[in-house]
């Protein structure tokens, strides 16, 4: 045999064959040993050396010292994600699903950063539930990208920065000699950290100037790099989108229904860009007839093209107060695929007939083409319809009579999801409200009514048919699924809403059952805000999956997103099940079983940075309004206990701060979980959730984006009472039908 000859039979294996290797021989090995056992020639070394640095890498095995390597779980070794808190405490995330995070405290992090990859010991003893670790590793860094807030100068081309995450508290030599743009105090940068200089302090370097930290927008760029939302299409996406008609082309209307003789209308927000979905009611006997038509996406954006494997990668669009990050490039997403009024525009339809008590009846699918006759408002709506404005209906004459049967069949629908048992919870969400500058003027509250209600209300229904159907048909979809509350959370609710005048209203046991009487009971009483703050925290999170579990919060037996898929990748996956299902061209192959699970992996997390993104960026500029009104006095209620303070929510803005027990001198304070309550040793003096409160702003730090608060003088705690707004709104039930 020749050499080279030889050379080809040594066969490297693969990483799972490797790992298994390991398993077997259950002590660390070096690479020599290793090459023996694989039988390998010494040419292939190299080789061999990538591959388990590919192991690393993955978190499988890990280099010790003395140039061993050995398996990860043989070693009561975990590899997973930091998530830092606030207050410096981490968590592990574990990769291996069904196992506890582990808590690793502050001293225990070494050089790692929140949202690294990690390698944690774990050490003996646990933190309450969770068992305690040391990280030992990291893997690979978060973040390849910081924004960092320039501290002070340091030489003709570097500044001392610190991150601008405050759950990162590291600082960075910037090198800025490649950027053009000068920053001063207090602007913040990009930088690539490099090389550790000492503890807490590495060597970066700068890739751009962001601007002052008191722009909006620039704080928006910030919460972007923070949380990796994509900011630009690939070229080949928008090369795509390019291709795309303007309109619709006879090609495309072929073999479609033709509903433009319908009066359809769009209902969204005054300030929606794209219109994904419209709708059209009559009455049929003592019923009604319902038309949802939504953006036949799928029509467009075929499996495996360059503009489906983005929109899956960015899973779903995400909007801050002054910006959006499309889904979809904006030629669909405000164009094409937007229901713009009096263009045609491709459409799949859901047709259900409702009997005269609500309840759903026989519905049909089918691809359409329809066209928008007038693109309405909630506010609109509302005041044409719920409050009767005069000058409004005479605006909105052409569509009044379609209005109002809505309104009637909304309701319908509304008294029947709330008889099954839905949820609905009364919380105020904030709204922004800027100057023609971008300047932020004030936070103030979201007014929700029942114009929203009628375009949630049909949305959920058109969920509902679209799931049933897919179900009953055994197609392969994603459900959109909301487990029944952790058992836990619900008995301490119970505990303390026993303490209460609600008491008479709950059952021997909790139960999630009981939830929704006891919602109800609290309607219009002290404990409403309480009750709805705690219940709140009760619930899972809804996710997306491929098996049917129902959807407890719209107490809801099988469920799906059908409506939305201009911005979320999960209503496009169940349209191309139902064209599929309807026998009508999908254009490529659907994801099998093992992929589609991987695909509502991928959805959750993206969903989750969508979350947490639009919470920061409200956080960031709720902390830099607040700065211009430190001194003030606010009034408010309790709304949160943790055993150093209290979180009280301002009835003049909506936003919060915290009361630390630091600032009270006038007794020591203990804290009882069970009650949700802080209680003075001395005095008796108790604070509780709901509590109304005055209190005064003491200070503002936008770096660590902190509120702090002191109580304003001896009568700033009322004792009893909370703020009770009552108003004709919507809930939060219908999120999950156009927002989650």
């Amino acid at each position: 045999m020749t050499k080279k000859k030889r050379e080809e039979s040594y066969v490297l294996p693969d990483a799972n064959d490797l790992a298994t290797l390991f398993r077997e021989a259950h002590r660390p090995l070096k690479i020599d040993a290793l090459m023996r056992m694989l039988g390998l020639h010494r040419r292939m070394k190299k080789e061999l050396e990538d591959r388990l640095d590919d192991l690393v890498r993955q978190g499988r095995i890990i280099r010790l010292r003395g140039g061993a390597w050995g398996l990860v779980e043989q070693l009561r070794l975990v590899t997973g994600t930091l998530s830092i808190q606030r207050s410096g405490m981490g968590f592990v995330l574990l990769e291996e699903k069904g196992r506890d995070d582990i808590y690793v405290h502050p001293y225990q992090m070494g050089d790692a950063w929140h949202g690294d990859k990690v390698v944690v010991a774990l050490l003996p003893g646990r933190h309450g539930k969770n068992p305690e670790g040391r990280i030992v590793r990291v893997l690979e860094r978060g973040r390849k990208e910081i924004p960092a807030r320039v501290v002070r100068r340091m030489g003709r081309h570097s500044l001392l920065c610190r991150a601008a995450d405050p759950r990162m508290a590291v600082s960075f030599v910037v090198d800025m000699s490649a950027v053009e743009e000068k920053a001063e105090k207090g602007d913040l940068v990009v930088a690539a950290p490099g090389e550790k200089v000492e503890d807490g302090l590495w060597a970066a370097t700068g890739l751009a100037v962001l601007g002052a930290d008191d722009n909006v927008l620039v704080q928006e760029r910030l919460v972007k790099i923070n949380h990796d939302v994509p900011t630009d299409f690939p070229p080949e996406v928008l090369e795509e989108a390019r291709d795309l008609p303007a309109v619709p082309s006879r090609d495309d209307m072929e073999g479609r229904i033709d509903l433009r003789h319908l009066e359809f209308v769009t209902i969204d927000g005054a300030k929606a860009r794209d219109f994904d979905d419209a709708v059209y009611v009559e009455e049929q006997g003592t019923g009604y007839r319902l038309w949802v038509a939504i953006a036949d996406v799928a029509h467009y954006v075929r499996p495996g093209s360059a503009m489906d494997r983005e929109a899956q990668a960015r899973s779903n669009s995400y909007y801050f107060p002054q910006s959006v990050e499309p889904m979809l490039p904006e030629a669909l997403s405000n164009g094409l695929c937007s229901l713009n009024p009096r263009v045609p525009r491709l459409a799949m339809v859901a047709e259900t007939f409702f009997y005269a008590d609500g309840t759903p009846g026989r519905s049909k699918f089918y691809a359409a083409i329809i066209e928008s006759k007038a693109r309405l408002t909630y506010g609109q709506v509302n005041r044409a319809i719920i409050e009767k404005d005069e000058k409004e209906r005479r605006l909105l004459t052409p569509v009044l009579p379609l209005l109002e049967r809505a309104e009637a069949l909304a309701r319908l629908l509304n008294a029947k999801r709330s008889e099954r048992g839905s949820l609905d919870f009364d919380l105020p969400e904030p709204e922004v409200i800027f100057n023609i500058y971008g300047e932020t003027v004030d936070i103030g509250r979201k007014v929700r009514h029942f114009g929203h209600q009628i375009i949630e209300e049909f949305m959920i229904a058109a969920n509902e048919a679209v799931a049933r159907f897919l179900t009953e048909k055994n197609a392969r979809f994603l459900y959109r699924v909301h487990p029944e509350p952790d058992t836990e959370k619900l008995e301490g609710l119970f505990k303390v809403l026993a303490r209460t005048s609600l008491a008479q209203h709950l059952p021997g046991k909790a139960s999630a059952k009981a939830l929704q009487g006891v919602l109800q009971a609290a309607k219009g009483t002290d404990q409403e805000f309480v009750v709805n703050r705690m219940a709140l925290r009760t619930m899972m999170q809804a996710r997306y999956a491929p098996d049917h579990e129902g959807h407890f919060g719209l107490a809801s037996e099988c469920y799906c997103h059908f409506t939305s898929p201009i911005r979320r990748y999960a209503d496009l996956i169940v349209h191309r099940a139902l064209r599929r299902t309807l026998g009508l061209p999908v254009n490529g192959p659907l994801p099998g079983e093992r992929a589609l699970l991987t695909i509502a992996d991928t959805l959750n997390v993206n969903e989750r940075v969508a979350m947490e993104a639009e919470r920061e960026i409200l956080k960031r500029i709720t902390v830099l309004f607040l700065s211009e009104r430190v001194g003030e006095e606010f009034t408010g209620v309790i709304s949160g206990i943790i055993d150093f303070g209290f979180f009280v929510e301002f009835n003049e803005v909506m936003a919060e701060g915290m009361v630390r027990l630091s600032s009270l001198d006038d007794d020591y304070y203990g804290y009882l979980p069970e009650r949700q309550e802080l209680v003075g040793e001395r005095t008796g003096r108790s604070f509780r959730l709901g509590q109304a409160v005055t209190v005064r702003l003491a200070d503002v730090n936008v770096a660590r984006l902190e509120v702090n608060l002191a109580l304003a003088g001896p009568d700033a705690v009322a004792s009893t009472g909370v703020r009770k707004e009552r108003r004709d709104h919507a809930g939060r039930s219908g999120r999950d039908a156009r927002g989650g």
